[in-house]
């Protein structure tokens, strides 16, 4: 019975050095610091991907059908303008996000993130 306990996990955890457990809590938050880096980055990329369709799918004139088309009355180019505009500018700002996200990932895991 003495050897089972002399290889039991709580024994050994016991007896592990400084260094030991510093490098395991070492490892256990640069696993999780970059797997929510990793994560963040992801969804970084996902909002953009999907900004950019709905700002491609504003030139759809549309409306019900692909024989239909928005009424010249009913069409109000400054809201139009107004909204590309403002999707464009959080496109850009998303962008300069993810890329220095991509940066720093690299920099901080040594690694690079494929985008989606």
């Amino acid at each position: 019975m003495e050897d089972q306990v002399n290889k039991a996990a709580f024994l050994e955890s016991l007896k592990r050095n400084n260094e030991k457990i510093r490098d395991d809590r070492a490892s256990a938050i640069a696993e999780d610091a970059q797997l929510m880096y990793k994560r963040e980055t992801e969804d970084l990329a996902l909002s953009l991907k999907r900004l950019r369709r709905e700002q491609e799918n504003m030139l759809d004139m549309s409306p019900t059908d692909a024989n239909s088309l928005v009424l010249a009355s009913d069409f109000d180019a400054k809201d139009y303008v107004a909204k590309d505009l403002e999707m464009s500018v959080k496109i850009r700002n998303l962008e300069i996000k993810l890329e220095l996200a991509k940066k720093r990932y690299t920099h901080l895991f040594g690694g690079t993130i494929n985008e989606l």
